[in-house]
């Protein structure tokens, strides 16, 4: 089960959910306080649903048996992903409507696959309800020489409640190790006589205690929040993004549940959270907020443990529903937060953060000057392609682009480095004006309708305000706008994109479509929900698509995250990529020689061999089997938390860059009454100094000054 609630605003593309025109302010949340849609409505519902899929959606996948056995697997993984629940003759029972769905969708058949699986789910959960407990009055053995496999995809179900048990009590005692070390750990930090006292017996008899809390809450929130209701508006969600993996079903909003939506409150650490078979994991970061400050989280984090500073107890947080997460993650501004987060290479960090409000600045454009050798390479740092249309000088990124490149113009830089990394995209207006600041004119992105339409948007203002040397910075989760623009600057041979294999590859368009009868006039809230539709796609200048691809980079930097699942074409219901006309552009001479020199030198580059090297053992071993026996686990861990702190140690300078602040940013900085907003620009200044990316790419584009980049080609 996954739910996703909006712990701050957000304006990125490829985690909307929906643009509310009120206030100018777009949210983010999946299945919040959804109503239950009335039992006589549902096929009404599902009917509705299957239509707008095929008359609307971008490219709809035909409603047939092919079909209908994909929502059949995707919606029982999405009950029970590691297969702990169902038995293989519920599975067989079920399989008389894994060719019929497809017509309950069509309205020729009755709704009957929901509630025939309803009725052994709800006849499962207490059975293995009191199998857990039953495991967990007893004490794990941790000597004995057993795996276990957590990946459910490679998993058949359970043929016999024996092996059910079994592979219940693997999942038990893996939960129950990690406690058990984790109590270790503390034991022999302490300097409480109490704690120091305590026998492996006892912290093995804590460590279950622990796990057994956990495992109750989650089965608590599932018996009262998982209903019946619920589990249908997961089928019709499970339908939605299988045609792609951002369409999506919304039930019906209650009143409380929109107007806080509506109200735009900033809580503590800016965080997307989303809830996941009993884990809570972050989906995204929020640009200036305390989580994104510290460099230290990212997406696919799961949070384990939250605590509170200056008290040793934290609590574990499996099982918790998000809003129960939440209460205990946010606070008073200015008071500390501890988290405890399962990296996704299986590795545990503990991070302090201090409670704050979302500070619009850190969000902003910034840039400072790199000295190297005789070179100064001029940076700018965009988290988001953010716009204000609301205010008539409200905040637009590529006026404020502008005004850097106008200042780093008047320090005399001999190249300019835009570091588009993290940015998950925003306004798609603001990247075509953005690009038009290095080009004269010409189309920017090619938009593409269902009906095969091509729209090209271009840049019309022939005004260049930056014409030199150019290399844009991007990674793994650089999307959507972010995508647009490194496209288009690539495409253009305008300058060098340099980051990871490739961007993360969202390359199309949603719209928000009500379901039923509007229930006021304001909210936008319909009686049966709504659909956030897919219903266009881009395509670059060249004509390919950045759906799935996304953009790769002309320069690969190796870097931590390449192995990790978490793009576009991890998705195996991602549209696919395709390709148009190309459009009619005039492009630059480009940099071929260079790029191709630069490859070589990154492919014999000691650090840069070392981090592929790591990263290549680390994807290897990322859905390992989990050894249970104490000495061999820790063994496992220890390998795999030393080959991530290498990399981490590697990503980072010995020495610092030399960085000059602007002149005129200064005073706004250094000499402001504001103390905090000093801080925190000195703070983002520390963490580049270091940044071994940005200064492999300050090189490359020092070694790009002086070459003539003329456009030549038509």
């Amino acid at each position: 089960m996954q739910k996703i609630v909006a712990f701050m605003i957000r304006r990125k593309g490829w985690v909307l959910f929906s643009i509310l025109a009120f206030a100018g302010i777009f949210f983010a949340f999946k299945t919040i306080g959804g109503n239950p849609v009335p039992e006589n409505q549902k096929q009404k519902l599902l009917t509705a649903v299957g239509q707008l899929l095929q008359d609307e959606h971008y490219s709809p996948k035909p409603l047939d048996d092919a079909f209908s056995k994909s929502v059949f697997k995707k919606y029982l993984d999405e009950l029970d992903g590691d297969k702990t629940l169902f038995l293989q003759s519920d599975i067989t029972e079920l399989k008389k409507f894994e060719t019929t769905i497809d017509d309950e969708i069509k309205g020729t058949n009755e709704i009957g696959f929901v509630p025939a699986v309803n009725s052994i789910y709800n006849k499962r959960v207490p059975e293995v309800t009191a199998l857990y407990k039953k495991l967990l009055a007893q004490s794990f053995d941790f000597t004995i020489d057993e795996s276990l496999l957590t990946d459910g995809e490679k998993q058949q179900y359970p043929a016999t409640e024996k092996e059910r048990e079994d592979r219940w009590r693997k999942r038990l005692k893996y939960l129950t190790l990690e406690r058990y070390l984790d109590l270790q750990d503390q034991r022999e930090k302490s300097k409480i006589d109490s704690i120091k006292s305590k026998t492996d017996a006892q912290l093995e008899q804590e460590a279950r205690n622990k796990v057994l809390k956990s495992t109750d809450r989650m089965y608590e929130r599932i018996k009262a929040k998982l209903t019946d209701d619920e589990r249908f508006n997961m089928f019709v969600n499970t339908i939605t993004n299988l045609m792609d993996p951002h369409t999506d079903y919304f039930a019906p909003v209650e009143k409380r549940a929109f107007d806080e939506m509506m109200s735009g409150r900033f809580y503590g650490i800016g965080a997307q959270l989303q809830e996941q078979d009993g884990t809570i994991k972050i989906v995204s970061l929020v640009p200036g907020g305390p989580a994104w400050k510290s460099g230290e989280l990212m997406a696919n984090d799961i949070i384990v443990k939250v605590g509170q500073g200056g008290k040793d107890e934290m609590v574990d947080i499996s099982g918790f529903d998000v809003s129960d997460a939440v209460k205990l993650i946010r606070g008073n501004k200015g008071t500390e937060v501890k988290l405890t987060v399962k990296k996704s290479d299986g590795t545990y960090k503990t991070i302090s953060l201090q409670r704050d409000e979302i500070v619009q600045d850190e969000t902003f454009a910034r840039s400072v000057v790199v000295k190297n050798g005789d070179k100064k390479i001029g940076f700018i740092s965009l988290p988001d392609f953010y716009a204000d249309f609301e205010r008539p000088n409200g905040a637009r990124c590529s006026e404020d682009v502008r005004k850097e490149l106008e200042k780093l113009k008047a320090e005399k830089v001999d190249g300019i480095v835009i570091d588009l990394r993290y940015n998950g995209g925003g306004s798609l207006y603001e990247v075509i004006q953005m690009v038009g600041l290095f080009i004269k004119t010409g189309p920017v992105v090619q938009v593409k309708s269902k009906d095969g339409q091509v729209t090209p948007m271009d840049d019309k203002d022939p005004s260049v305000v930056y014409d030199g040397p150019l290399a844009v910075m991007v990674n793994e989760l650089s999307a959507s706008a972010s995508e647009i623009f490194a496209a288009a600057i690539q495409d253009y041979k305008r300058g060098i994109v340099i980051g990871s294999t490739s961007t993360y590859g969202k390359g199309t368009v949603q719209k928000n479509i009500p379901l039923g009868k509007p229930l006021d006039f304001f909210s936008g809230r319909s009686e049966f929900g709504a659909v956030k539709l897919t219903f266009q796609k881009f395509y670059r200048v060249n004509g390919g698509s950045t759906q799935l691809k996304g953009v790769q980079s002309d320069i690969v930097l190796p870097d931590s995250y390449d192995y990790i699942k978490i793009r576009e074409k991890d998705n195996a219901s991602a549209l696919p990529w395709d390709e148009i006309k190309k459009a009619n552009a005039q492009t630059f001479a480009g940099y071929d020689a260079i790029i191709k020199s630069e490859n070589q030198k990154i492919s014999t580059n000691p650090v840069f061999s070392l981090i592929k090297q790591n990263t290549d053992w680390l994807a290897k071993n990322a859905d390992a089997p989990v050894n249970l026996q104490l000495e061999k686990y820790k063994l496992q861990q220890k390998k795999i938390r030393s080959t991530v702190n290498q990399n981490t140690t590697l990503a980072k300078l010995t020495t610092e860059m030399q960085m000059d602040v602007l002149k005129l940013d200064y005073d706004k900085f250094y000499n402001n009454p504001d103390k905090q907003k000093g801080e925190r620009y000195k703070a983002w200044l520390k963490s580049l100094k270091t940044d071994l990316y940005i200064n492999e790419t300050v090189n490359i584009v020092s070694s790009i000054v002086g070459q003539q980049n003329p456009v030549v080609t038509k």
